[in-house]
């Protein structure tokens, strides 16, 4: 029987920590002097007090998670945190839409990036933060964010196994033999990256709020800013590639980051076969769509390479932020655009897509298939980065790309029917269920916002982005009939 009391204990404890947050914004409403400080008030009572029920309900339950409890308990965190994280922006009013409001929620604390606000500069400061807060918990994961803030509950009975069904990407490595150490670690190198991102940010000319807001959606791959025109806005190449070089360092394996750069092993960064996959991806991308900048829209050498670069490295790591219109570009960089959200960068980071790793495993995958074809009796093992790959993974990734690719296909369908032309129908599938935010077409552009969908289609987008951000299988697994079956 999964262990219903012990669901709610947890989720009324984490709700407490969102309550927390919220009165962050508050303090930041408040400061400023504007109108969001009594939206935030409400949220935060209403939060707190079903956290208190909640808390109060499971205050009994046996401390002991089974696999199946984990699934849906992790799936149930973030369909509940995005929940009451919709809450400041529609009883603010800032979103008349619960609908809208909620799409608003889950696509910030997915990273996903897409808004349904066409003008964000018109929102008062504390909401702005609001939405870059939602992203920076999300983007390590928001049971991962918990348990480097409260280290006691990494000891408690099933959280390896919570952890590991919002775990990104198909292979996990550990630093240290505890988990709460292995988080605390890795929290430790967003925190710096974050830190080291604001701060150049500064120097290249945004004001702190901007620079702490920009720096939290840079570092979580999220791409929600405080102008309408993204970084665009600034007129500032130096600002663009800070961007694009955080954005690329937020791309990277964080445990890969740290053993590397904090212990010093630099050489196994490059030893590395997703890394290396990652960065030579990223350089021919961007040739290939400066040449056609170039080719085409006529841009200049530098103009080019750092268009090309910023929206590659972006698109890749499911960011979402621009500095151009890639709307305006060649249609066939949008084919290279497209399988940038589809790739995404490495697994272990804060970006979407299907990661870097099972790249590398597929195309080795496919040449052991043609050796295996010339040697019918050879054993083929399936190295990355110097580890075997056992064939229960080889498997499940064969098995997470068909059903990645099914979904697609099936919700692109859904989107097509319903009216929405079949460029858009398609990349909106791979922005949402990848994480990345932009989508390319006619009727929704890199630039604009997603509020012209349908209401249906965005329940559907919602469905995608908590989809892709805990990897299909751990949402998929509990609408399948036997899970809920008592054997």
């Amino acid at each position: 029987m999964i262990n219903f009391k012990l669901i709610f204990k947890v989720i009324g404890a984490l709700l407490f920590q969102e309550a927390f947050l919220m009165v962050l914004c508050m303090v930041m409403a408040l400061c400023y002097g504007e109108e969001d400080a009594l939206p935030f008030m409400g949220s935060i009572v209403v939060t707190a007090f079903f956290g208190f029920i909640f808390k109060f309900i499971g205050s009994r339950a046996e401390n002991r998670l089974s696999r199946r409890d984990s699934y849906l308990l992790v799936t149930l965190i973030w369909v509940v945190f995005s929940f009451f994280g919709s809450m400041p922006f529609y009883f603010g009013g800032y979103i008349h839409s619960f609908t809208d409001a909620y799409f608003e929620a889950i696509s910030g604390f997915t990273t996903t990036g897409a808004t349904i606000i066409d003008d964000v500069e018109s929102l008062p400061h504390g909401i702005l933060f609001w939405r870059s807060l939602t992203q920076w918990v999300g983007g390590l994961g928001i049971v991962f964010t918990t348990i480097a803030l409260i280290p006691s509950m990494a000891n408690s009975n099933g959280s390896t196994r919570v952890f590991s069904a919002e775990a990104t990407g198909p292979l996990h490595s550990k630093l240290h033999p505890k988990l709460s150490t292995n988080v605390r670690w890795i929290w430790l190198v967003y925190l710096t990256i974050s830190l080291a991102c604001m701060g150049s940010y500064m120097i290249f000319g945004m004001d702190w709020f901007e620079a702490i807001n920009y720096s939290m959606s840079t570092t979580a791959t999220g791409g929600f800013g405080v102008t309408n025109n993204s970084t665009e806005y600034f007129k500032s190449p130096a600002l663009e590639y800070v961007t694009t070089f955080f954005c690329f360092v937020s791309g990277i394996n964080f445990t890969l980051l740290y053993s590397s750069l904090v212990k010093g092993h630099v050489k196994s960064l490059f030893r590395d076969s997703e890394f290396k996959f990652y960065v030579i991806f990223v350089l021919a991308a961007s040739a290939f769509i400066m040449f056609e900048l170039i080719l085409r829209n006529h841009y200049d050498l530098e103009h080019a390479f750092r268009s090309a670069i910023f929206q590659v490295v972006s698109f890749i790591t499911t960011t979402g932020l621009f500095n151009d219109d890639a709307g305006l570009w060649p249609h066939v960089t949008w084919v290279v655009l497209a399988l940038c959200m589809f790739i995404g960068a490495c697994s272990g980071s804060t970006s979407g897509g299907i990661k870097c790793v099972r790249g590398v495993m597929l195309i080795k995958t496919v040449f052991n298939e043609i050796t295996q074809r010339l040697h019918p009796n050879a054993v083929l093992p399936l190295h990355v980065s110097g580890v075997n790959v056992p064939e229960r993974q080889r498997v499940s990734l064969l098995a997470f790309l068909t059903v990645y690719l099914l979904l697609i296909l099936v919700m692109s369908f859904i989107l097509i029917a319903s009216g929405i032309d079949n460029t858009n129908s398609i990349t909106i599938c791979l922005s949402t269920l990848g994480n990345v935010g932009p989508t390319l077409g006619l009727q929704i552009g890199p630039t604009m916002s997603w509020s012209s969908l349908p209401a249906f289609v965005k329940w559907i987008c919602s469905f995608m982005m908590l989809a892709g951000r805990l990897e299909i299988f751990s949402v998929i697994v509990i609408l399948s009939p036997s899970f809920w079956t008592k054997n």
